[in-house]
Protein backbone atom coordinates (compact mmCIF):
# COMPACT_ATOMS: atom_id res chain seq x y z
CA UNK A 1 0.00 0.00 0.00
CA UNK A 2 0.70 3.47 -0.80
CA UNK A 3 2.31 6.18 2.00
CA UNK A 4 -0.75 7.82 3.91
CA UNK A 5 -1.77 11.22 2.93
CA UNK A 6 0.93 13.50 4.38
CA UNK A 7 -1.97 15.42 6.40
CA UNK A 8 -3.28 12.32 7.69
CA UNK A 9 -0.13 10.68 8.45
CA UNK A 10 0.95 13.88 10.81
CA UNK A 11 -2.76 14.20 12.12
CA UNK A 12 -2.45 10.63 12.94
CA UNK A 13 0.64 10.71 14.46
CA UNK A 14 -0.59 13.73 16.66
CA UNK A 15 -3.95 12.02 17.53
CA UNK A 16 -2.27 8.99 19.07
CA UNK A 17 0.47 10.91 20.63
CA UNK A 18 0.29 10.70 24.55
CA UNK A 19 -1.66 9.18 27.27
CA UNK A 20 -0.49 6.62 30.29
CA UNK A 21 2.42 3.71 29.43
CA UNK A 22 -0.84 1.10 27.94
CA UNK A 23 -1.93 3.82 25.28
CA UNK A 24 1.84 5.01 24.51
CA UNK A 25 2.12 0.97 24.02
CA UNK A 26 -0.49 0.90 21.80
CA UNK A 27 0.15 4.18 19.70
CA UNK A 28 3.35 2.66 19.01
CA UNK A 29 2.23 -0.39 17.72
CA UNK A 30 -0.68 1.23 15.36
CA UNK A 31 2.54 3.57 14.02
CA UNK A 32 4.26 -0.22 13.54
CA UNK A 33 1.36 -1.38 11.96
CA UNK A 34 0.76 1.47 9.39
CA UNK A 35 4.56 0.96 8.03
CA UNK A 36 4.32 -2.55 7.67
CA UNK A 37 1.33 -2.42 5.70
CA UNK A 38 2.65 0.14 3.63
CA UNK A 39 5.82 -1.63 2.64
CA UNK A 40 3.90 -5.29 2.65
CA UNK A 41 0.18 -4.69 1.90
CA UNK A 42 -2.81 -5.50 3.99
CA UNK A 43 -2.41 -9.27 3.20
CA UNK A 44 0.84 -9.45 3.03
CA UNK A 45 1.74 -7.73 6.87
CA UNK A 46 2.48 -10.25 9.69
CA UNK A 47 1.56 -10.01 13.79
CA UNK A 48 5.36 -10.82 13.67
CA UNK A 49 6.94 -8.23 11.75
CA UNK A 50 4.78 -5.50 13.31
CA UNK A 51 5.81 -6.52 17.03
CA UNK A 52 9.34 -6.14 14.92
CA UNK A 53 8.83 -2.33 13.58
CA UNK A 54 7.09 -1.10 17.46
CA UNK A 55 10.44 -2.59 18.89
CA UNK A 56 8.44 -4.95 21.10
CA UNK A 57 8.12 -8.76 21.80
CA UNK A 58 4.88 -10.59 19.89
CA UNK A 59 3.94 -11.64 23.34
CA UNK A 60 3.26 -7.70 23.79
CA UNK A 61 1.55 -7.14 20.78
CA UNK A 62 -0.55 -10.11 21.60
CA UNK A 63 -1.27 -8.70 25.09
CA UNK A 64 -3.11 -5.17 23.08
CA UNK A 65 -4.29 -7.18 19.88
CA UNK A 66 -5.15 -10.66 20.26
CA UNK A 67 -5.31 -10.85 16.36
CA UNK A 68 -4.64 -9.16 13.27
CA UNK A 69 -7.86 -8.71 13.13
CA UNK A 70 -8.25 -6.81 16.07
CA UNK A 71 -5.33 -4.82 15.34
CA UNK A 72 -6.55 -3.72 11.97
CA UNK A 73 -10.01 -2.50 12.95
CA UNK A 74 -8.36 -0.84 15.94
CA UNK A 75 -6.01 0.88 13.15
CA UNK A 76 -9.09 1.43 10.76
CA UNK A 77 -11.59 3.18 13.05
CA UNK A 78 -8.40 5.63 14.46
CA UNK A 79 -7.56 6.93 11.06
CA UNK A 80 -11.15 7.45 9.76
CA UNK A 81 -11.71 9.30 13.47
CA UNK A 82 -8.41 10.80 13.08
CA UNK A 83 -9.56 11.87 9.23
CA UNK A 84 -12.97 13.04 10.60
CA UNK A 85 -11.28 15.37 13.20
CA UNK A 86 -8.58 16.44 10.36
CA UNK A 87 -11.44 17.50 8.09
CA UNK A 88 -13.36 18.84 10.69
CA UNK A 89 -11.14 21.52 11.78
CA UNK A 90 -10.09 22.23 8.58
CA UNK A 91 -13.22 24.14 7.64
CA UNK A 92 -13.86 25.37 11.09
CA UNK A 93 -13.93 29.07 10.35
CA UNK A 94 -16.48 28.50 7.54
CA UNK A 95 -19.99 29.58 8.62
CA UNK A 96 -21.93 28.40 5.38
CA UNK A 97 -23.52 24.95 6.54
CA UNK A 98 -23.63 24.39 2.65
CA UNK A 99 -19.72 24.51 1.63
CA UNK A 100 -19.24 22.66 5.26
CA UNK A 101 -20.96 19.53 4.01
CA UNK A 102 -19.41 20.16 0.73
CA UNK A 103 -15.92 20.12 1.63
CA UNK A 104 -16.54 17.25 3.85
CA UNK A 105 -17.93 15.03 0.90
CA UNK A 106 -15.72 15.60 -1.62
CA UNK A 107 -12.73 15.21 1.42
CA UNK A 108 -13.67 11.62 2.20
CA UNK A 109 -13.56 11.23 -1.71
CA UNK A 110 -10.39 12.90 -2.14
CA UNK A 111 -8.97 10.33 -0.05
CA UNK A 112 -10.17 7.36 -2.20
CA UNK A 113 -8.19 9.06 -5.08
CA UNK A 114 -5.10 9.59 -3.23
CA UNK A 115 -4.75 6.02 -1.16
CA UNK A 116 -7.30 4.13 -2.59
CA UNK A 117 -5.90 0.70 -0.64
CA UNK A 118 -6.27 2.88 2.98
CA UNK A 119 -9.86 4.08 1.74
CA UNK A 120 -11.02 0.59 0.88
CA UNK A 121 -9.61 -0.59 4.03
CA UNK A 122 -11.84 2.21 6.30
CA UNK A 123 -15.11 1.45 4.13
CA UNK A 124 -14.68 -2.25 4.77
CA UNK A 125 -14.04 -1.88 8.32
CA UNK A 126 -17.15 0.97 8.87
CA UNK A 127 -18.99 -1.97 7.41
CA UNK A 128 -18.26 -4.18 9.96
CA UNK A 129 -18.85 -1.90 13.07
CA UNK A 130 -21.85 0.29 12.73
CA UNK A 131 -21.22 1.61 15.93
CA UNK A 132 -18.10 3.54 14.55
CA UNK A 133 -20.15 4.90 11.54
CA UNK A 134 -22.30 6.32 14.56
CA UNK A 135 -19.52 8.35 16.04
CA UNK A 136 -18.45 9.34 12.14
CA UNK A 137 -22.17 10.71 11.82
CA UNK A 138 -22.30 13.35 14.67
CA UNK A 139 -19.93 15.47 11.79
CA UNK A 140 -22.18 15.52 9.23
CA UNK A 141 -25.36 15.36 11.17
CA UNK A 142 -24.11 18.93 12.59
CA UNK A 143 -23.89 20.78 9.79
CA UNK A 144 -27.45 19.12 8.46
CA UNK A 145 -29.00 20.59 11.24
CA UNK A 146 -26.95 24.06 10.63
CA UNK A 147 -28.22 23.79 7.52
CA UNK A 148 -31.77 23.61 8.15
CA UNK A 149 -31.34 26.35 10.70
CA UNK A 150 -29.80 28.83 8.41
CA UNK A 151 -32.92 27.70 5.95
CA UNK A 152 -29.81 26.35 3.41
CA UNK A 153 -31.31 22.45 3.42
CA UNK A 154 -34.40 21.64 3.48
CA UNK A 155 -35.84 17.91 4.60
CA UNK A 156 -38.53 16.05 5.48
CA UNK A 157 -36.52 13.51 7.24
CA UNK A 158 -33.26 13.89 9.27
CA UNK A 159 -32.85 10.21 8.81
CA UNK A 160 -33.27 9.82 5.39
CA UNK A 161 -30.90 12.79 4.76
CA UNK A 162 -28.31 11.05 6.35
CA UNK A 163 -28.68 7.89 3.88
CA UNK A 164 -28.09 10.16 1.21
CA UNK A 165 -25.15 12.05 2.77
CA UNK A 166 -23.51 8.67 3.94
CA UNK A 167 -24.75 6.40 0.63
CA UNK A 168 -23.13 8.52 -1.71
CA UNK A 169 -20.37 9.53 -0.02
CA UNK A 170 -19.37 5.57 0.87
CA UNK A 171 -20.21 4.84 -2.65
CA UNK A 172 -17.96 7.14 -4.50
CA UNK A 173 -15.38 6.79 -2.48
CA UNK A 174 -15.62 3.03 -3.38
CA UNK A 175 -16.02 3.87 -7.22
CA UNK A 176 -12.84 6.59 -6.88
CA UNK A 177 -11.19 3.83 -5.17
CA UNK A 178 -11.48 1.21 -7.66
CA UNK A 179 -10.49 3.58 -11.03
CA UNK A 180 -14.44 3.80 -12.32
CA UNK A 181 -14.91 7.44 -11.41
CA UNK A 182 -15.50 9.97 -13.96
CA UNK A 183 -13.14 13.36 -13.89
CA UNK A 184 -14.25 15.58 -10.78
CA UNK A 185 -16.46 13.20 -9.28
CA UNK A 186 -16.14 14.41 -5.59
CA UNK A 187 -17.82 18.13 -6.93
CA UNK A 188 -20.30 16.18 -8.59
CA UNK A 189 -21.34 13.96 -5.96
CA UNK A 190 -21.16 16.84 -3.20
CA UNK A 191 -23.47 18.86 -5.62
CA UNK A 192 -25.63 15.71 -5.76
CA UNK A 193 -26.13 15.65 -2.04
CA UNK A 194 -26.44 19.43 -1.92
CA UNK A 195 -29.30 19.53 -4.10
CA UNK A 196 -31.04 15.90 -2.52
CA UNK A 197 -31.09 18.72 0.77
CA UNK A 198 -32.61 21.00 -0.97
CA UNK A 199 -30.71 23.17 -2.80
CA UNK A 200 -31.33 24.95 -6.16
CA UNK A 201 -29.01 23.16 -8.72
CA UNK A 202 -27.32 26.27 -9.98
CA UNK A 203 -26.74 27.23 -6.69
CA UNK A 204 -25.68 23.88 -5.41
CA UNK A 205 -23.26 23.57 -8.44
CA UNK A 206 -21.42 26.44 -7.22
CA UNK A 207 -20.85 25.50 -3.74
CA UNK A 208 -19.45 22.18 -4.46
CA UNK A 209 -17.14 23.56 -6.58
CA UNK A 210 -15.02 25.92 -4.42
CA UNK A 211 -11.89 25.60 -3.43
CA UNK A 212 -11.23 23.07 -0.80
CA UNK A 213 -9.72 25.05 2.54
CA UNK A 214 -6.14 23.01 3.01
CA UNK A 215 -5.78 20.24 5.93
CA UNK A 216 -2.31 20.71 8.14
CA UNK A 217 0.37 20.20 6.19
CA UNK A 218 -1.03 21.53 2.73
CA UNK A 219 -1.56 24.74 1.23
CA UNK A 220 -3.25 25.48 -2.54
CA UNK A 221 -1.32 25.96 -5.23
CA UNK A 222 -1.98 30.11 -7.44
CA UNK A 223 -3.53 29.54 -10.53
CA UNK A 224 -4.65 25.52 -9.54
CA UNK A 225 -7.78 24.26 -10.24
CA UNK A 226 -10.47 24.49 -7.55
CA UNK A 227 -9.82 22.00 -4.48
CA UNK A 228 -6.54 21.02 -6.05
CA UNK A 229 -3.83 21.21 -2.44
CA UNK A 230 -0.65 20.25 -2.79
CA UNK A 231 1.13 18.68 0.41
CA UNK A 232 4.19 20.88 1.82
CA UNK A 233 6.70 19.56 3.63
CA UNK A 234 7.97 21.35 6.78
CA UNK A 235 10.60 20.74 8.96
CA UNK A 236 7.75 19.75 11.83
CA UNK A 237 5.91 16.89 9.63
CA UNK A 238 8.62 15.62 7.62
CA UNK A 239 9.91 13.18 10.32
CA UNK A 240 6.15 11.93 11.02
CA UNK A 241 5.93 11.27 7.59
CA UNK A 242 8.84 9.12 6.57
CA UNK A 243 7.55 7.07 10.49
CA UNK A 244 4.12 6.07 8.94
CA UNK A 245 5.97 4.66 5.30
Amino acid sequence: MPPLPEPLAAAFLHATSGGGKSERTQSQLLHAAVQVICDRGLQGATMQQVAQAAGVTPATLYNHFSTKEALVQRLAVTLAQTLCRAINDSYGHITDAAERMAIGQRRYVSLAAQSPGWALLLLDVLNATPQVLQEIEKYPLADLRLGVKQKKFRVRSEAAAMDVINGVCTQAMRRVAVGAAPAKHDVACAALVLRALGMAPEEAAEVAARPLPPLGGETVRRGSPAGSPRPTRTKKSRAPTRRLG
